[in-house]
């Protein structure tokens, strides 16, 4: 029995160290070549071929509607971007050798149309989000101008794009990104370019200033003028503003969604964006107030609404006939405190304690009369106590007033010697008939 066993107990030791070794190679190959490809030490693919022709200067390309198209590639720029290790025919598959098939493009739009789902086949996600987005959406209504891949990444000296943890860009983007959206938005980006936020990224380089991409998305923008992205845009400005880490070095408070919430005009528009997300509301959301591209600070003495001024021209917009005193009764977006609004704050605190003490005083009063009525009484009848006698009706009311007129008027004489005979014949029983004889008196007359 044993000498069967053992031709498969060495192939199953054999089976074992082979797949062990073949497993322990394979990874081993793999991380050297990860390594590899990281070092930037990969082999690039031989592109001198396609380079002798489109590294020289001045190569250009006359189209039917006039313009002239530029087909010179600078070999330092291409291997520096992050296609260095594609070859041309990666994405220029039409173009296999030399001469190049006749193109049919009228001008430049056309020529870059013919590449618009060329990404697709590395960046799948990156396609399906821009799918949904506004660009394509104005695409698929006739704009041949709405921007495709190309018109953000220029394929032959785009970049590594540093990103977060997150996968989205990095705060080292935002200059970067916000001159991207600038081609096609210029007159956007000179106002963003005044604003408190703008100048942040593109003077101080401040990597807590929001760029486009992080109010209007990375390739999923959405259309900022339907309803839904108006009602959501507190939501899109407390991502920030809410956030203590940032808020605290600017001295800004965190509590700007809180009080925009609990405020009328906060209270109306989170109500719509729960029940009717598609439906117009005018009731003025964060950009309505602040400002959309040309966002100042709020102590800017032209535009800053915390100059009372400033505040009370941004509410005459919705209430024309505000006075002067209107603007007082908003506190801001800061909760009352001993050293901001010290009044409202001590009037609160004064609340907080008075209408529990109250509201808790009638209710003790109301649950002792209850617990008198119900319980007390059943109590004091188990006791043998009196009952408490019930309300009299009208009739037997009446016949009391008439009962105590009687006794009060007192019996008559008539009334008192019958009652008097009758009494007696009660306590002596019959009366005998020499009882009945008259006793003379003792001072009468005799010959009476």
């Amino acid at each position: 029995m044993r000498t069967r066993l053992v031709p498969w107990i060495i192939l199953a030791i054999v089976f074992t160290l082979v797949t062990g070794f073949l497993v322990f190679t394979e990874e081993a190959r793999s991380q050297s070549l990860s390594e590899y490809v990281a070092s930037g030490l990969a082999q690039k693919p031989d592109n001198s071929m396609c380079l002798s022709c489109h590294q020289r200067e001045g190569m250009a390309w006359p189209l039917p509607s006039g313009e002239v198209l530029s087909l010179t590639i600078d070999p330092k720029q291409y291997d520096q971007a992050v296609h260095a290790r594609l070859s041309c025919q990666v994405c220029h598959t039409n173009l296999t050798g030399f001469p190049h098939p006749e193109n049919k493009a009228q001008d430049r739009r056309d020529y870059t149309l013919q590449y618009q789902t060329t990404c697709n086949q590395c960046h799948p996600n990156q396609a399906k989000e821009l799918a949904d987005s506004v660009h394509t959406k104005l695409f698929q209504e006739g704009n041949r101008n709405a921007p495709i891949c190309a018109d953000c990444h220029n394929p032959h000296t785009q970049m590594p794009i540093q990103k977060t943890a997150e996968g989205l860009p990095a705060p080292s983007e935002h200059a970067r990104i916000a001159q991207t959206c600038a081609t096609c938005h210029a007159a956007i980006y000179d106002e963003y370019l005044n604003s408190v936020h703008g100048s942040g990224i593109i003077e101080n380089r401040n990597p807590d200033v929001p760029a486009c991409t992080d109010c209007h998305g990375v390739h999923r923008i959405t259309d900022p003028r339907t309803a839904a992205f108006r009602l959501s845009s507190p939501q899109l400005c407390a991502k920030c503003h809410t956030d203590e880490r940032i808020m605290s070095k600017y001295g800004l408070s965190t509590q700007v969604l809180n009080t925009y919430v609990a405020d009328f005009h906060g209270t109306t528009v989170v109500l719509f964006e729960k029940t009717d997300p598609d439906q117009e509301t005018n009731k003025p959301v964060c950009y309505d107030c602040h400002g959309v591209h040309d966002i100042q600070r709020v102590d800017d003495p032209e535009k800053g609404i915390a100059i009372k001024e400033n505040l009370l021209k941004t509410c005459q917009r919705c209430h024309p006939d505000a006075t002067t005193n209107f603007p007082d009764s908003w506190l801001g977006h800061y909760i009352p405190s001993p050293e901001r609004h010290p009044l409202v704050y001590y009037v609160n605190l004064f609340y907080k304690f008075f209408i529990p003490t109250v509201l808790g005083g009638m209710a003790i009063f109301v649950i002792s009369d209850i617990y008198y009525r119900l319980w007390g009484r059943r109590r004091r009848q188990r006791g043998g106590g009196a009952p408490i006698p019930a309300s009299p009706s009208p009739e037997s009311a009446e016949s009391k007033i008439e009962d105590e007129s009687v006794v009060a008027k007192g019996p008559t004489d008539q009334e008192t010697m019958s009652g008097t005979e009758s009494l007696r014949s009660e306590d002596d029983g019959p009366v005998a008939e020499d009882d009945t004889q008259e006793i003379a008196p003792h001072d009468s007359n005799p010959e009476e």
